[in-house]
Order: structure tokens, then C-alpha cells, then sequence
């Protein structure tokens, strides 16, 4: 079981739904796990729109019916900001589930969505945020199964959400005892999240992500618009795993991955290079 719900971050009701939605199914699928039901958690104001309330509840309902499963009812009160997710319920086999540790030295970095949800959002055209909005919206539900039917080549999987590639991309080497080089040169972003990185758009997320992998994050290439698209927190964001080299060279060759880096002996950090 897993939960997770925030205040809007986009304007349209359904694309709230859809994306609280898909957010609160990641984990689920980071852990190579399938939904099986989901109930709603929500508040409101007094006064909000019932119409808009019922796009964001319909919304949810089509994303979770996508990922397999189905909303069992769920809670609402009263509330002066507007607060929507889910708490899911999935199963995976225990002998096949994904975590967090297990990256191998040797191992490449790839990741199934691009980065840069907040940077889009807070510095992008309507064009940009549309793109955004769109890849929030995206199950990783697909991604997980590409993962799981590559079996033991797969040696640990998270998804990249609000602490961001740097902090979740931390977490995965902390705990595998390797490092992570983030390759700064193959870095995919969603359009106009690294122009408004450039321009020096950062996100209320980006400070804290900093300090959380503080001491533990070089800069050795020296890209302030590639480290804030690392610390930049993401909603909805793609998985990163780490894979075997003949796991990561079909998951490249498909076209719905990217190589972000590699794991490999030394201090446990990560670099940006």
C-alpha cells in the first residue's frame, strides 16, 4: 500500500486528477508491483466548484482503471486549499519485487521519463507545460512491465519524484554502496525545462533537494542548468533503474528510455561529469 496526494500545481481539474492519479500509482510500479484498487483522499473548500470536483474524481478513475485497478470509494473533507490523491493498494511477487538497493558496480543508469516537471511548469511556455502536463499524466505502468520482463538484469528500480534524479539517484547508491555518475551530456528534458534552468528558474523544491544530498553531490562539470534539472523535484516522474549492459542497450534501443549514468566503484556519491 502506498499514498500520496498534494494541492493542485495545474490549473484544469482533470489534469489534476489524472496526474495526482498516475503519482500515487509510481511506487507501485517502482516496486514491479500491479494496482489492484485505490481510494481517494480529498478536501475542499466550502465553495469549491462541484463540477471541478467531479473532473478531478473522473480523471483519477480513467488513470486508475489504466493501471489495472479500480477506486473502492475514498474520503473528503473540508478544507481552505484543495488537497487531492489516492492511497493505492498493488501486489508483486516477493520474489521478484524491485528496490531501492542492489545497484552493481558496472551497472547503467536509465530512466523511462524525462526531467524537469517543475521547471516547466514554472518558467515554460504554454506549449512547454502542456508537454509537461502531458508526461505527468503517463502511467509508469508500461515501464515497469519492460523492467520486469528483463528479469535478473534488473538490479534496483525507484521512481524519481519530489527529491528529484540527485536526491532519489543518492538514495539508490547509498544504499547499493556504489557511486552514481550522472552524465550531464545526455541529461533529457521536457522542452523548455532546461531553458528555464538557464535562465536561472529554480523551483521551492530545488534548495531542499540540495540540502539533503549536501556533501554527497559534485558538480565536476560544472552545469548549473544540468544540476537543476538533478535537483529539480518531480511530479509523476519517470523510474530510474539500474540494469546490466545488455538490459540497458535493449531498453535504449526501444526508444522509451534514456541513459542518465552509470554506477561504479569508489565513494559512495554521485557526480555530475
Amino acid at each position: 500500500s502506498t499514498t500520496d496526494f498534494f494541492p493542485p500545481l495545474v490549473d484544469d481539474p482533470s489534469d489534476f486528477g489524472a496526474i495526482a492519479a498516475a503519482n500515487a500509482c509510481s511506487d507501485v510500479f517502482a516496486m514491479g508491483g500491479r494496482v489492484v484498487m485505490a481510494v481517494n483522499i480529498a478536501a475542499f473548500p466550502e465553495h469549491f466548484p462541484p463540477t471541478a470536483i467531479a473532473q478531478i474524481f473522473a480523471a483519477a478513475a480513467l488513470v486508475v482503471a489504466e493501471a489495472g485497478g479500480s477506486i473502492a470509494g475514498g474520503h473528503t473533507i473540508r478544507n481552505p486549499e484543495p488537497i487531492f490523491g489516492l492511497a493505492v493498494q498493488g501486489v508483486v511477487n516477493p520474489q521478484r519485487i524491485f528496490r531501492k538497493s542492489g545497484a552493481r558496480v558496472g551497472d547503467i543508469a536509465v530512466m523511462s521519463k524525462p526531467l524537469g516537471t517543475g521547471l516547466a511548469l514554472a518558467g515554460g511556455s504554454d506549449a512547454d507545460k502542456a508537454a509537461a502536463i502531458a508526461g505527468m499524466r503517463t502511467l509508469n505502468r508500461v515501464a515497469s512491465e519492460q523492467l520486469q520482463s528483463f528479469g535478473t538484469g534488473v538490479h534496483a528500480v525507484t521512481d524519481v519524484t519530489g527529491y528529484g534524479l540527485a536526491g532519489h539517484g543518492w538514495e539508490m547508491a547509498e544504499r547499493s554502496a556504489v557511486a552514481l555518475v550522472i552524465e550531464a551530456s545526455t541529461l533529457q528534458a521536457y522542452p523548455g525545462a532546461r531553458e528555464a534552468a538557464q535562465r536561472g528558474v529554480r523551483t521551492g523544491g530545488d534548495p531542499r533537494n540540495r540540502d539533503y544530498v549536501e556533501g554527497n553531490f559534485v558538480d565536476i562539470a560544472n552545469n548549473d542548468a544540468a544540476a537543476a534539472l538533478c535537483f529539480d523535484p518531480q511530479t509523476s516522474g519517470g523510474l530510474l533503474a539500474a540494469v546490466d549492459a545488455p538490459t540497458a542497450a535493449a531498453l535504449l534501443q526501444s526508444g522509451a528510455w534514456w541513459r542518465a549514468g552509470s554506477f561504479i566503484d569508489g565513494v559512495v556519491q554521485i557526480s555530475l561529469q
